[in-house]
């Protein structure tokens, strides 16, 4: 996690830290990442597309705030549109509780080099992103 002060309730910081990350890369199974663990699918993902850093980056419910599935929606879509013609490699994704009791849609780009992956979860009002850099390490990156 990085080490900043944030206005992010502590119980929100938790769940943020126990959720996983999946992505769909086309593989039979899932790539799932968890905070600070490093990933060995997630280092052969970035060699193969010969990138060094990687966000697993979502557009629903800006700064923990609910939003109808439509709305979410939308948000998701512009995320992607935002993604589509700068980076290399998109897997579609979601966030999910370890008890599969909510998730959201969320996406995992290679070859985004933190500032941007910063820049891209302000801009989509988020509390945090997980990014990844050379080592395969997902960390959570507070926005607030």
């Amino acid at each position: 996690m990085s080490s900043m002060s944030t206005r992010i309730p502590r119980e929100l910081l938790q769940a943020y830290l126990a959720t996983l990350y999946e992505a769909q890369t086309g593989e039979p199974a899932p790539l799932v990442l968890r905070i600070g663990e490093h990933s060995p699918r997630l280092l052969a993902a970035h060699r193969k597309a010969k990138v060094d850093a990687s966000v697993f980056i979502t557009a629903f419910n800006p700064e923990g705030q609910p939003l109808s599935a439509e709305e979410n929606e939308v948000r998701h879509q512009q995320l992607m549109n935002a993604l589509r013609d700068r980076v290399p490699v998109l897997f579609e994704g979601r966030g999910y509780s370890a008890a599969n009791d909510w998730e959201e849609r969320s996406v995992l780009a290679l070859g985004v080099p933190l500032g941007m992956a910063r820049q891209l979860g302000m801009r989509f009002g988020q509390n945090a992103i997980v990014w990844s850099g050379a080592d395969a390490v997902p960390r959570l990156i507070l926005l607030r």
